[in-house]
């Protein structure tokens, strides 16, 4: 006899209507926080959010559901051409829609400080192994996500949001996430502006996660902030899952 809806892990692989996995409620995730908070545990080194099209909204959303306490380092990248002033304007809407810092990445600076680091438009950043931004500038500003994923997955385990976009751009970032103990959160492509991206993630069958946008402040809180979430919420691989960085043409490909 199978087991009752109640008698499920949080975690469990279900589909939902649209065919996607399900996901845990938004109670559900908040009475397991609660249940077991004691001493504010941190598990994971970094919350990386990558977005495309949609994704000021996307990111506003989640930075807002935050507290300014949040102890974890995010680093936000999204595909964007340069302002013409040279200021980074997603740096000063994002700081209108949350109370953690806001800053913008700068070359050799700690990558560990607190609040939210935004990755400015044309530039590819990484995260060396002293934990400092190492940037360069972008030669396809419609893949900053993965290098970004691949070098802070390396360096500490990080949590991986892959938010509304076109193209594939974080599916690679994911592998490298997934490859180091960290979990991956997708947005429901039902719930994206383009579904794109979050269906290139979710078909390398290491999303932890697939969850609407107002859902994932939620799951990053109750990762990093409740001791024993992260081994509770973790979804096994699929056997069809892939952790090998796939190439355009759908071969193997190195992420450097």
């Amino acid at each position: 006899m199978g087991r009752s809806r109640a008698d499920r892990p949080l975690h469990a692989a279900t589909r939902n209507p649209r065919g996607y996995v399900s996901y845990p409620t938004q109670t559900a995730i908040l009475a397991l926080m609660l249940a077991t908070r004691r001493n504010g545990v941190t598990t994971f080194g970094r919350v990386v959010l990558v977005a495309s099209l949609g994704g000021v909204d996307a990111f506003s959303t989640l930075l807002a559901g935050l507290p300014a306490t949040f102890p974890v380092p995010i680093a936000i990248a999204q595909h964007r051409k340069p302002s013409t002033n040279g200021d980074d304007a997603l740096t000063q809407i994002l700081a209108r829609h949350t109370s953690l810092p806001v800053r913008t990445a700068r070359h050799g600076a700690s990558a560990h400080e607190s609040g939210a680091t935004i990755v400015s438009a044309g530039v590819s950043a990484a995260i060396d192994a002293n934990g400092s931004w190492a940037l360069t500038s972008a030669t396809d500003a419609t893949a900053v996500g993965d290098p970004l994923l691949l070098s802070s997955a390396e360096e500490v385990p990080t949590i991986a949001v892959i938010l509304t976009g076109r193209l594939a751009d974080g599916a690679n970032g994911c592998r490298a996430v997934k490859r180091n103990g960290g979990r991956v959160l997708i947005q429901d492509p039902a719930d994206a502006k383009a579904p794109s991206m979050p269906s290139h993630a979710i078909a390398t069958g290491c999303a932890d996660f697939v969850l609407p946008l107002n859902r994932l402040a939620t799951a990053v809180l109750a990762l990093t902030t409740a001791p024993g979430a992260a081994d509770l919420l973790n979804v096994p691989l699929p056997p069809w899952a892939s952790l090998v960085a796939q190439g355009p043409d759908g071969g193997a490909a190195a992420l450097n």
